[in-house]
């Protein structure tokens, strides 16, 4: 009996074997049809070289995002990353840490985190920011469970307009532990109706621009919270042009950091960002880096908040998610210092005016906008009732077209939401009209 890729001797299998009462290995898998046993074969090792060159025959079998026209955003957008972000923080150095515990040995990695946090507080608006989260959807359940603590309520109204995934991650959250989720309707521009706030809320949260592309009226929102908390989801890129939500009083930020130089990867890791003000640190989830002096009166960096189970009382601990994302955080803080607050507009404005230049092309082919509020990069327009055979379709022509929001909103109807960022060409969108005929 030979297994090169298993590091047991025979005399180990068989007192294995003989400890759980089966005769074989092939004894073991009985219960597995053949026909699904046949795909667990493993060849003969073979060289180093071989094996690369086998690997990469395989790869390139897969289709690459770089040669798809691609409409399709609702939360994670293809972008362009620089090389320089990757060339930097890819290095060794980041990427052997996990996190960084030991203050004296990660001095780079909290510097960078504590630049990360700056720049997410400059983008936003607000006074504080953490050194990140899992990602969006979690970010805004732990600010729901954030505004509970603050307020002594149970109660939080989030609008339909936002994310119907990061909707249904709230609930998942909140509802099995007795808190209670209100959903907030939209009216005819796309922007939320709040009528669903009264005294026994803890915080409306809303979304800026809204999962339908939709810019929201934050004086509005505001005007209409009364004593309750305002959580504000957003799309950092877009920050870049409009006006920061900490200047309409928003008390927690949340949002999704992925189109902060993280590609669209297939289910990897993401990044959750999370800030909020001063006043209210003592109970913000996460970790936060600071900025000090040694003995030697150094500039120095160390992380002066940790308010997880793993580093406090789980009684008093304020989120027990024990993975955050520092090394996209990096990522996210290096691409921010490469593009500047000019080329972070510049990425904002160019997606502004595809999308813009995009809603129009379709209207002259007689698709109408679903709503009449403006919007940033994204935008619902009515679409035929095969369209979402016609998706499919697309996909194989390497289009990935836009969404079709049925599923996701069945009193829209046969609409779609349709994105476009920096990348996007005049002949990306011409090649998708084609398809659209």
């Amino acid at each position: 009996m030979n297994y090169p890729y298993i590091p047991h001797t025979d005399e180990d299998v068989r007192a294995m074997l003989d400890f759980i009462g089966v005769s074989s290995i092939e004894e073991l898998f009985s219960s597995i049809p053949v026909s699904a046993r046949s795909s667990l074969n493993i060849p003969e090792s073979r060289d180093e070289f071989s094996v690369f060159k086998r690997l990469k025959e395989i790869s390139e079998m897969n289709n690459s995002l770089e040669d798809y026209a691609v409409f399709l955003g609702a939360g994670v957008y293809k972008r362009y990353v620089p090389t320089v972000v990757y060339d930097l923080a890819m290095k060794p150095d980041f990427l052997t840490a996990y996190t960084p515990y030991q203050a004296e040995v990660s001095q780079g990695t909290l510097q960078a985190l504590f630049e990360y946090q700056t720049m997410i507080c400059e983008l936003t608006g607000m006074e504080v920011a953490n050194a990140s989260m899992y990602d969006g959807a979690t970010a805004l359940a732990e600010a729901a469970l954030m505004s509970f603590r603050l307020t002594g309520k149970d109660k939080v109204v989030v609008a339909r307009s936002v994310h119907p995934e990061y909707r249904a991650v709230l609930r998942t959250y909140l509802e099995k532990r007795g808190f209670t989720v209100v959903e907030a309707g939209y009216d005819e521009t796309g922007r939320v109706l709040l009528e669903e706030v009264d005294e026994e809320t803890a915080a409306i949260a809303i979304q800026y621009p809204n999962f339908f592309g939709v810019i929201e009226d934050l004086d509005y929102v505001r005007s209409r919270s009364g004593n309750a908390l305002l959580i504000v989801v957003v799309e950092p890129v877009s920050l870049a042009l409009l006006e920061p939500p900490g200047s309409y009083g928003a008390d927690i930020v949340v949002g999704e950091g992925q189109s902060l130089g993280l590609p669209m990867w297939f289910g990897g890791y993401s990044l959750g960002i999370f800030a909020t003000r001063e006043k209210y640190v003592r109970q913000m989830p996460g970790r936060l880096i600071g900025q000090t002096v040694d003995q030697a009166g150094n500039t120095a960096y160390t992380m002066i908040l940790q308010t997880r189970e793993q580093h406090i009382r789980r009684a008093r601990a304020t989120s027990n998610i024990c993975s955050n994302h520092a090394h996209a955080a990096l990522i996210a803080a290096v691409y921010m210092s490469v593009m500047g607050p000019d080329g972070l507009k510049e990425v904002a404005r160019r997606s502004y005016s595809a999308a813009h230049y995009l809603q129009e092309r379709l209207e002259e082919m007689g698709f109408k906008l679903r709503f009449s509020g403006e919007f940033f990069n994204e935008f619902v327009f009515n679409v035929p009732e095969d369209y979402p055979e016609r998706w499919k379709w697309m996909m194989a022509k390497k289009i990935l077209g836009p969404l079709p929001l049925k599923g996701f909103y069945p009193e829209l109807g046969d609409t779609a939401l349709a994105c476009a960022t920096e990348v996007i060409s005049k002949e990306d969108i011409e090649k998708l009209l084609e398809a659209m005929k």
